[in-house]
This record gives structure tokens, sequence and C-alpha cells, in this order.
């Protein structure tokens, strides 16, 4: 069964914020798709289970980023 959780990222301006946060997040234990919308600022993040939010909130400032 997976599960997909939605975040707001902030501060990402460009397809290299995109890219950095698509990299950091698909790091996390577990993550099996990672979608990053530019327009909207919306991550979704796809995981055969439940994940925490600490652990993407950590690799989304990783990446130089923040969630809303």
């Amino acid at each position: 069964m997976t599960h997909t959780s939605e975040y707001a990222v902030t501060g990402m301006t460009c397809e290299h914020c995109v890219a950095s946060v698509t990299e950091e997040v698909q790091e996390v234990e577990g993550v099996t798709d990672v979608h990053v919308d530019l327009a909207t600022g919306r991550l979704s993040v796809t995981s055969d289970q439940p994940l925490p939010d600490a652990e993407v909130k950590a690799a989304v400032e990783e990446a130089g980023y923040g969630l809303a």
C-alpha cells in the first residue's frame, strides 16, 4: 500500500530549486516518488509507508528551503 503526502515548500524560485528539493526528498527512506510543482510550491511525496513529517522537513531544509 502506498501513501501520498502533500506539503507546501517556501523559497523555491526556479527549476534548480525543484531539482534540489526532489533530490533531497528522494533520499528519505521509503520514498518511492517525488513531484514538486514550482508554480504552486507544492511537494507531493509517495512512499511505501507513512513518513514522519520531520524527515520530509529535514530533507527540504537540507536542500535550502522550508515547509509552510
